[in-house]
Order: C-alpha cells, then sequence, then structure tokens
C-alpha cells in the first residue's frame, strides 16, 4: 500500500526533526519524508493537518495476560488497547501461565501477536525456569525463539551467587538482563510506600531501602560481570541517583520508571481504592519529584506503561487482598501528555523516552522516523482530548484514571505501513 500523510507536524527526538513534512510509505516502510519521490502515486492519503507525526510508541512492559490469565487479557485485547494508546512495539513480561522459559511459550506468542495484528511484540524469556531464581531456563535458545531480554521480575533469586552466575552467563552471550530491584525481606507484607499515608492508614509499609539494598546489590554484581543491564520499574528518587552514579562510572545500564510513578503519590492511597495498589508502590511526593528530574535529563531514558489488567473480581476485595497492577496501555500517550501540558518536559523530550529511548534500552529496531526504516507511526491531535473509558479495548478495567480527561488525542496507529489503529 502506498499511503501519503499530508501535512503533519513530525517530531523526531532521533534526527532532531521537528517540521511541518508530507510522509510517504511503501512496502511497509518510509519511502521519504519532505519531498516526495519521483514514482510514488498514492493510494491511500491521510490528511494530518494538524496533527502530530511522532514514531510509534515502544512500550516495555505489556503484560498480554495469554497463555494462562484469558479472564485478565488475551494477546489480541492487549495489543489493540496499546495500539490505541499509539504503541507499535511492545515487550511482553514472563509471566506467563505456564512461564515463558521455553521456546514453545515464546513461539506461541508470536505466532498469536502476528495473527492480531495490532502491535510488534517482543517477548522477555524468564532468567530462570518457572521464575524460581534456582537453574537457569535456556537463554542461547530463548534468544533464537525471539527473546530480546531476560528477566525474574520481582521473584527473588534463590541466592545471590546465582544471581551473579546467571548476569556472567548473560554477559557471555550479550544477552540483555532486566532487572526490578527489591528486597523480598525487606519488602515482605508490605502494602504502600513506608511513610506518612502508610502509617495514618494502618498499612504495612515497603520502605525506600526495600529498592536501594537490592539495587546496591544489582548494580555491584552487574558491573563485575560487565553485562548489559536495563533496571525496571525505578521508585525512588534515591534509585535514580544510584543509577546515574553508575552511568558516570560507565556502566552499560539504564532504566525505566513506570507512567503512573511520574503522575501519583502514596497520597492516592486514602481512599483505600485497590484501583491504586501497585508493587512496587506508590511512593511520596519526594520521590516523584525525583524520577521526574531524572526522566527529563535523560538518567531514565525510559517510560513504560507496566500496564497489568485485570478482571473486575481481582480488585474487589480489602486492599491487602486485591491483585497489584493498573491498566494503563491504552491511555499511554495522553497520559504521558499531561506531563508536557503540566510544563514538566518538552514534548521532543516526552516522545524519546516513550520511543527512542526505550528502543535503544534493549536494543529493538524501532523508534524513529526516517526513510528506509519501519512506518511505525502515530498520529495525534495535541489540541483534542481522550475521555478515560469512553473507548475501551482492554480486559482490565483497573485504571484509576477512567473518566478522567486527558490531553491529546491518537487518531492513527501505523504499524509497517498498515493503519492498526483509527478513532
Amino acid at each position: 500500500m502506498l499511503t501519503h500523510i499530508l501535512g503533519a507536524r513530525v517530531v523526531d527526538p532521533s534526527s532532531g526533526r521537528d517540521e511541518v513534512a508530507d510522509i510517504y510509505l511503501q512496502d511497509g516502510k518510509i519511502a521519504a519524508i519532505g519531498q516526495q519521490p519521483s514514482d510514488f502515486v498514492a493510494q491511500q492519503s491521510i490528511d494530518a493537518r494538524g496533527l502530530i507525526a511522532a514514531p510509534g510508541l515502544v512500550d516495555l512492559s505489556v503484560a498480554l495476560r495469554e497463555p494462562g490469565y484469558s479472564r485478565k487479557g488475551s494477546i489480541a485485547s492487549e495489543t489493540l488497547a496499546a495500539a490505541a494508546g499509539g504503541i507499535t512495539t511492545l515487550c511482553c513480561p514472563p509471566q506467563t501461565k505456564p512461564v515463558l522459559d521455553t521456546a514453545a511459550v515464546t513461539e506461541l506468542i508470536l505466532d498469536r501477536a502476528r495473527e492480531s495484528g495490532h502491535a510488534k511484540v517482543h517477548p522477555i524469556g524468564a532468567l530462570t525456569r518457572n521464575l524460581a531464581g534456582e537453574q537457569l531456563s535456556e537463554l542461547v535458545a530463548l534468544r533464537e525463539a525471539g527473546c530480546v531480554a531476560f528477566g525474574n521480575g520481582l521473584a527473588s533469586f534463590g541466592s545471590t551467587r546465582n544471581l551473579r552466575r546467571a548476569l556472567e552467563y548473560a554477559a557471555t552471550f550479550d544477552l540483555t538482563i532486566i532487572l526490578h530491584s527489591q528486597d523480598h525481606d525487606l519488602a515482605e507484607g508490605g502494602l504502600a510506600h513506608e511513610g506518612p499515608a502508610a502509617s495514618f492508614l494502618g498499612l504495612p509499609g515497603i520502605p525506600e531501602t526495600a529498592e536501594t539494598v537490592a539495587l546496591a546489590r544489582n548494580l555491584l554484581l552487574v558491573e563485575q560481570a560487565g553485562v548489559r543491564a536495563h533496571f525496571s520499574q525505578l521508585t525512588s528518587a534515591r534509585g535514580v541517583q544510584m543509577i546515574a552514579e553508575a552511568q558516570a562510572r560507565g556502566l552499560p545500564v539504564t532504566a525505566d520508571v513506570a507512567l503512573y510513578q511520574l503522575i501519583l503519590t502514596d497520597e492516592a492511597l486514602h481512599g483505600f481504592s485497590s484501583l491504586y495498589h501497585v508493587q512496587p508502590p506508590l511512593r511520596s511526593r519526594a520521590d516523584r519529584d525525583g524520577l521526574r528530574e531524572a526522566v527529563r535529563s535523560g538518567v531514565v531514558s525510559a517510560i513504560s506503561s507496566h500496564h497489568q489488567p485485570h478482571e473486575a473480581d481481582a480488585k474487589l476485595a480489602p486492599f491487602g487482598d486485591t491483585a497489584p497492577g493498573i491498566s494503563s496501555a491504552e491511555i499511554l500517550l495522553p497520559l504521558a501528555m499531561t506531563l508536557v501540558e503540566d510544563g514538566l518536559l518538552d514534548l521532543p523530550t516526552l516522545i524519546a523516552r516513550l520511543s527512542n529511548g526505550p528502543a535503544n534500552a534493549l536494543r529493538l529496531p524501532a523508534g524513529q522516523l526516517a526513510a528506509g526504516q519501519a512506518a511505525d507511526l502515530v498520529l495525534f491531535d495535541p489540541h483534542s482530548s481522550t475521555l478515560v473509558g469512553e473507548n475501551w479495548y482492554s480486559k482490565g478495567r483497573n485504571c484509576p484514571f477512567l473518566g478522567h480527561c486527558l490531553p491529546s488525542a491518537v487518531r492513527y496507529t501505523v504499524m509497517d505501513g498498515r493503519i492498526s489503529y483509527q478513532r
């Protein structure tokens, strides 16, 4: 399909481009930006005047819930939800049933993602078998099957020695490791950030040191092993400061934060709404400010949704008995635009943290608009708004932003030159 996108403001942080221009798509790739190719005859035109064209968003953590948790979501439903949020490329974590620790599970996910056709899916393989923290998965076989990185989520390792050996093995094959830094013993039984809000509500707390103690250990092991590591879902100001210090020493480490951690704080828990029950927990206002500054400076190069859809029953019990997580992939772009509206980030910086930043962190072929690259892009209206929940594609409605009006609206999401979502 030959497609002509007319008159969009093209914002591509990887090249520094920010100009009004036409975009020409051919054979699933970008044929040109600006000057029309001489032999190009459009079969389809999109009037994008007044819209912003940006690289398709890259989300490093979208739980697809398939296989094994069909009540919570499916690959078809959650990739469509992601496309509605402007996402063209996503990574799915290994917490499936069976766990994503074999080539067979990897291939099943990739086959069903291709059948759905809403977004490009890159599986994150389980670092250890059944995420038990004891025996390594067949990492090389998983890489050959399509896994782009490996992690154990918040599941703890049997011993620090096991983690060290895993990192050394990964370094041998130049594999990227994703680390969630939360000390199991310090966090055990906790439901909220250890601070005034938790004390007032009578909720058991998770101290900041649950993150920083584990992070210090992990950084030292990463340095010793010489492995490429991505630190996911950081929550504390001290934590991102430690990442900055590691980067200054030349360690090959990157980091992401969950978008909702840049918006919310533990003060949101005062109504005991289970919609705000997440792990790791929402932290203090000072921590949120520290995360925002790290995103602005580039210490944290990726903003992710950390989308975790749940069926309605999972959020109906008393706060401590509910399943943690927020369904948010389909509002990734509109919710992120509140950071621009509030003057916390400029538009190119935000788009960088949502596209080429996460793509570079995991070495994914995505996140830029240039001739010859895959035609993955999002067209959105910065002057319109999104009423959250008006159209909802995820199976999980566990989103605290339902009913909110957010700035901007995704009009088209284009993947490999084909419209995968149109509002």
